[in-house]
This record gives structure tokens, C-alpha cells and sequence, in this order.
């Protein structure tokens, strides 16, 4: 039998970050029959080839993964970029081996907060490494990240994916959740892209912003912010 991965594309705030894990069981199963076959047809299972779907709701029966992150900006985020990063991904699928990377040099003081039906989670270099990751597995990490980049006009972009789900030429649903805090006296919200629609909803008070996403496909996404 043939042995195929799930690639599961997780950016955070344009950094990428990947991961490798078997599909989710439905789809393994489906899999595994074609991979043993003779056929050249493949299963029967419904994906997405690419261009962005936001869904109302989720599928019925699928725990999708949920990644999630909260940032932190600060009045030294201003000057370096650099902000406070909480983030947590939920409904891992299943695999003996998985990785979160984040690219060298946006990344810093990673340390694992929490973890649970997963035989060990450690931080390597700029990646988060985990083995024998069970059902409803889940691992949170806290960190700087070198997030915020400050544009020529003076304002401040938050740019953020692609975020994907992805398996072989399809990709699956996937959520993202996303909390920001900054300063208010020195920072207004100017900005969200995507704009607020089904699959897609935006928060705003003073002092935050964030957005719910659920969707297949690559979702891009950007937070553009004024100084005051």
C-alpha cells in the first residue's frame, strides 16, 4: 500500500507555518481503498480545488481543525515589529508525527503552554515538533512573532495567510480564529480584508479587532492600521 500525507497550511500573519498528518477519517478511508487499487480514479470525496469557499456552517459530522491566535501589540511593536503571540490549534488530525514552522527569524521565545492527546510536543529552532498526536488532540504555544510591518505612508499591515487546509490537489474546511489587541491612543483600525460576510465576520471595539473565519480553500487576509 502506498503511504500519503495531509498537508495542512496554518500562515500566521504572513509567516508559513506547516504540518504534515493523515487526512481526516472519512477521507483516509476513502483514500486508503484508492491507493490500493488498481484504479486511476479518484474516491469519490468531496473537496475544494483551490479558490476560496467561506461556509455558513460547518460540515456536518467533521471536527474541523480550529486554529486560533490572539496577538498583542504593544507601543514597541511600533518601533520592531515584534508583538506578543498566543496560539492554539484544536482537532488535529490524527498522525505519528506532526510539525508547526514558522520562518527563521519572525519567531522568538517559543515555549509549548498546553497539551493534550499528545505523546510529546517540544520546540526546535523556529518549529514546534509533535509525535503520536491522538484524536481531539490540541497544543498551544506562546511567542513573539515579528508580525506588524510599517509602510512607507506611516500606517501598519497585519498581512495573514495563506491559511489552508490541503490534501493532495483539494483542499478541506478549516477555521480561523483571530484576536488582536493594541494600543488605542496610538493606533485606529483603518481597514479589514476580506470584508465581513457569510463564513466571515469581523469584531471591533476599541483597543481590538478580530475576525472568525470558516472556509476551504486559501484565505489571505490583511489588518491595515493608522497611527494616531
Amino acid at each position: 500500500m502506498r503511504f500519503y500525507g495531509f498537508l495542512l497550511c496554518l500562515p500566521f500573519l504572513g509567516l508559513p507555518v506547516w504540518a504534515e498528518s493523515p487526512a481526516a477519517d472519512a477521507e483516509r478511508e476513502a483514500l486508503e481503498k484508492w491507493f490500493a487499487s488498481d484504479t486511476s480514479e479518484p474516491p469519490p470525496v468531496v473537496i475544494n480545488e483551490g479558490q476560496l469557499d467561506f461556509l455558513a456552517t460547518a460540515p456536518a459530522g467533521e471536527a474541523v481543525h480550529h486554529h486560533q491566535n490572539k496577538v498583542k501589540i504593544t507601543a514597541e511593536s511600533l518601533n520592531a515589529g515584534w508583538a506578543q503571540l498566543e496560539q492554539c490549534h484544536d482537532n488535529l488530525d490524527q498522525a505519528a508525527a506532526l510539525q508547526i514552522t514558522f520562518r527563521d527569524g519572525y519567531i522568538r521565545d517559543m515555549k509549548v503552554t498546553e497539551q493534550r492527546n499528545i505523546e510529546k510536543a517540544w520546540v526546535d529552532g523556529s518549529s514546534l515538533q509533535l509525535s503520536k498526536v491522538g484524536a481531539n488532540a490540541r497544543v498551544c504555544l506562546q511567542a513573539y512573532t515579528r508580525a506588524l510591518r510599517i509602510q512607507d505612508d506611516g500606517t501598519y499591515v497585519l498581512l495573514n495567510g495563506p491559511y489552508m487546509r490541503k490534501f493532495l490537489d483539494g483542499y478541506y474546511p478549516m477555521q480561523v480564529s483571530m484576536q488582536i489587541e493594541y494600543p488605542a491612543d496610538l493606533l485606529k483600525v483603518a481597514a479589514v480584508t476580506p470584508a465581513t460576510q457569510a463564513g466571515f465576520t469581523v469584531q471591533q471595539q476599541r483597543g481590538s479587532v478580530g475576525f472568525e473565519a470558516l472556509f476551504a480553500g486559501e484565505l489571505r487576509t490583511s489588518i491595515q492600521f493608522e497611527a494616531l
